[in-house]
């Protein structure tokens, strides 16, 4: 049978550079599988989109991505960018590798590459996952608006070599630096909010920044979203909420409001800092934001 050839997309930057490292050995494993594959390297922020996009264009069925969420996000957009419909399939080689686990994919990327070449050997049918929406931009796992956002901003300005740790410290920077706590209204069908918040985050999967379960209920195949507020917290309540956070204990806390959504408008009183998936966005003050079900297919 002849299998039809994939493209493989890699960020050699991803995971502070572990992607480009196995470049070759993932190659190598998807060949024992009898995969035939084409390589794709992102030279630049948003080049993996782009080339991603232009593939799927073409007529590339099957996208594959060995790189950490920011690669991801960036296939993503670049898959529903696209007038064609194609499947994804992750290879984890990043630092926090969010989507990975919210998917239940091996974290050991030689183990997740094998099991990704027998499935397409086996012509193993995608299952399908939501994707959610952010005015006119995609994200796989989850948005952020306000401190979170501010969070990963620092996070990505370090290099060193501590994996998930890097958020642990860029958290304890942001206290440093000053907690802003914007005034936002927030509004949907399910929950309306009006006042200051530390944050707002709108949940597709469990996790964000490796470490911190800030939605266990979260399931990208159930049709929704899940919105987390918190509210205005000193840095010594940020200190004592982090272990609840990391072990997913903190939605019962009297400062976090939490309600399951589809749909949802937040407006900030000003230009506020957001992410998607981790990626920064430019301050904003309008915010759309919506689950597409099952509009991904995932190797």
């Amino acid at each position: 049978m002849m299998i039809e050839p994939v493209s493989l997309f890699l960020n050699p930057t991803a995971g502070r550079g572990r992607a480009g490292r196995r470049m070759f050995k993932i190659k190598e494993l998807l060949e024992e599988a009898q995969i035939p594959t084409s390589l794709c390297v992102s030279r630049a922020v948003g080049d993996l989109e782009e080339q991603v996009c232009d593939q799927v264009n073409s007529g590339t069925r099957n996208v594959l991505v060995a790189g950490g969420d920011g690669s991801i996000h960036e296939a993503v957009n670049g898959i529903m960018r696209a007038s064609s419909r194609a499947a994804l399939g992750i290879i984890p080689s990043g630092t926090g590798n969010d989507f990975a686990k919210s998917c239940s994919i091996p974290l050991d990327w030689q183990l997740a590459t094998r099991l990704l070449g027998n499935r397409l050997a086996t012509n193993a049918a995608p299952r399908q996952i939501d994707v959610g929406r952010m005015n006119d931009r995609y994200f796989a796992n989850g948005a952020g608006i306000g401190f979170d956002a501010k969070v990963t901003h620092i996070a990505r300005s370090y290099r060193w070599p501590i994996g998930d740790f890097v958020y642990l410290v860029a958290i304890f920077r942001c206290m440093i630096d000053g907690i802003a706590t914007p005034e936002l209204t927030i509004s949907s069908n399910d929950v309306t909010f009006s006042g200051s918040v530390t944050l707002a985050n709108v949940s597709n999967g469990p996790w964000i920044g490796g470490m911190f379960h800030i939605a266990p209920m979260a399931d990208n195949c159930d049709g929704k979203l899940e919105l987390i507020i918190a509210d205005p917290v000193s840095r010594m309540r940020i200190l004592s909420l982090l272990p609840s956070l990391i072990r997913g204990r903190h939605l019962g806390e009297r400062e976090i409001t939490h309600a399951s959504i589809r749909q949802l408008q937040v407006e900030a009183a000003e230009p506020v800092p957001s992410h998607l998936d981790g990626e920064v966005q430019t301050l904003g003050t309008s915010f759309d934001i919506e689950v597409l079900p099952a509009a991904l297919d995932l190797l």
